[in-house]
């Protein structure tokens, strides 16, 4: 990181911002979000590949337009998905990038629905015009919009969930369609292979050991050395320090190392997926349900992580919205099932939770990460350990610091 290191405060500075807004934007846009960054980006492009290409193994493609950092995807980590797509969705974007390959630059809307579907047709997907399967392509192109591939010259594609004649004229910008897909498609002989070679596990562009840890660091809130294959394991325990001041200086993240592994955290929130404490019923049932749900079971010695039941969480969350009704949403109250769900879902999110097994309801596994959530009651003061509030007697005789010096100053 020579080129880093010649620059002065305030250069460096706005590196480490814009590497910490590419990683929350790998497609940086003119004109989407964060853009007014584009610029600076740009005027700092060579440091910026360097940072990413020696530290993680990440190409950074940068022009006026845009920017475009190729991250390693999450693999089959399935919590990492766009909350508004469906598979189902996910599915129809997929095929929606086969049928844009050679539609030129400008298509309408009918055309494109028809081209997607004799995509779907010819990879043996069933896409048909019921209202489900409309909602899911009309989601897959309302994301293709947000990320700048589509432009709605003209009409809307979101009409098109619930009405079938909808008509809109697209434009398509072949530049960004080009670099969106994160993984090389030369190299994959199957769609499996595509999102192993996306996330960096096979294929020509491997990460080293140091590069390898780094990404999961950077990209994931909590790592266990358990989780690790063996050499990034010893690499991490014999150069934590090293690198937890590494994540800090170049991405301005905050890391706490314990026996057990690394969690990392932002001040700034920027870089958080899923922002854990939070003020939602879920965030709130989830945080209060953590000490029970330590206390239900004894650690695995292996990697000292608890494990809970489908029927711990159940209990832990059902006794919670009994004891304190007024505290939670009406919907809570009237579908506790759901509010379980929802718990397990965002504690799996934030990195403390894992499935024991493959199975739904198999059993979970809570990182000891977790203990740094244990919320702290307010409750009376304990006259054994806090002081009583001075009377204003006892404070007219208590001398102040402003006393002494007005002391001095007369002597």
């Amino acid at each position: 990181m020579d080129s880093f290191e010649l620059l002065g405060d305030i250069d460096a500075a706005n590196v480490v911002r814009c590497a910490r807004t590419l990683l929350r934007r790998p497609l940086l846009r003119a004109d989407g979000p964060d853009g007014e960054l584009l610029g600076m980006v740009y005027r700092h492009r060579g440091v910026l590949r360097e940072l990413f290409g020696t530290l993680l193994g990440y190409r950074l493609v940068i022009s006026r337009r845009y920017a475009r950092l190729y991250k390693s995807g999450p693999g089959r980590d399935a919590t990492r998905g766009v909350a508004a797509l469906s598979p189902r969705g996910y599915a129809c974007v997929a095929l929606t990038l086969a049928a844009l390959t050679g539609c030129g630059k400008q298509i309408l809307l009918s055309r494109l629905v028809a081209d997607v579907r004799s995509a779907a047709a010819e990879a043996g997907v069933a896409l048909g015009d019921d209202p489900a399967d409309r909602r899911s392509l009309a989601s897959a192109l309302r994301h293709l919009v947000s990320l700048g591939v589509l432009t709605e010259t003209e009409g809307a594609v979101a009409p098109l969930a619930n009405d079938a004649t909808t008509e809109a004229l697209i434009t398509v910008d072949t530049d960004l369609l080009g670099h969106l897909l994160g993984g090389p498609l030369g190299e994959a002989e199957d769609p499996g292979g595509l999102v192993d070679l996306a996330a960096g596990t096979s294929g020509s562009h491997v990460p080293t050991v140091e590069q390898a840890v780094r990404r999961r660091l950077v990209e994931d809130p909590v790592v266990h050395y358990a989780d690790l294959p063996t050499a990034q394991a010893t690499w991490l325990r014999r150069h934590r320090l090293r690198e937890t001041r590494t994540l800090e200086r170049y991405f301005g993240l905050v890391a706490e190392s314990r026996s057990e592994g690394i969690a990392t955290s932002d001040p700034q929130d920027y870089l958080n997926d899923t922002p854990f404490p939070g003020t939602s019923t879920v965030a709130r049932v989830a945080q209060l349900a953590l000490p029970d749900l330590l206390d239900a079971t004894e650690p695995r010695s292996a990697d000292r992580r608890h494990p809970v039941t489908w029927q711990d969480f159940t209990r832990v969350c059902t006794g919670l919205l009994e004891s304190y009704p007024s505290a939670w949403s009406r919907r809570a109250k009237e579908d506790p099932e759901s509010l379980t769900r929802a718990v397990v879902e965002l504690l799996h999110r934030v990195g403390v939770l894992v499935p024991d097994g493959e199975e739904e309801h198999s059993g979970w596994l809570l990182s000891p990460s977790a203990h740094r959530w244990l919320p702290i009651p307010d409750g009376e003061p304990d006259p054994a350990t806090d002081d009583p509030e001075p009377s204003p007697e006892q404070r007219a005789e208590t001398p102040d610091l402003f006393d002494h010096l007005e002391g001095a100053l007369r002597q």
